[in-house]
């Protein structure tokens, strides 16, 4: 199973997620889940650099990514990568919708 962690501070903005797991829908190089799951956060992690000029500091290996959102004096450009994270999360949501059984998003406080 791939779980999504959203890590929100207490001002409900969202300041770091991970991605772990395999989703094992299908064999590897066809799971369409995990391709999924992988071209949202990807893409979201590269959206927010390509967008805003911010860069998130990110790790990914095989089967894991963990990202945290940049800050900046520029409230806009936070704003901006707050949307971003934020759509992320409505695509992951979407996924889960279909493939519940594959996918789980955990959000918490810290």
């Amino acid at each position: 199973m791939v779980t999504v962690t959203i890590v929100r501070g207490p001002d409900g903005r969202i300041r770091s997620f991970s991605v772990s797991g395999h989703a094992r829908y299908a064999d590897p190089g066809k799971d369409i889940v995990c391709a999924g799951v992988s071209a949202v956060t990807v893409g979201a992690v590269n959206a927010i650099e390509k967008l805003t000029g911010l860069v998130p500091e990110a790790k990914m290996q095989s089967g894991w990514l963990s990202a945290s959102a940049p800050e900046s004096e520029d409230a806009a450009k936070n704003g901006q990568v707050q949307l971003l994270l934020e759509g992320m999360v409505v695509a992951l949501e979407s996924i889960v919708e279909t493939y519940g059984k594959y996918v789980r998003i955990k959000q918490g406080t810290k």
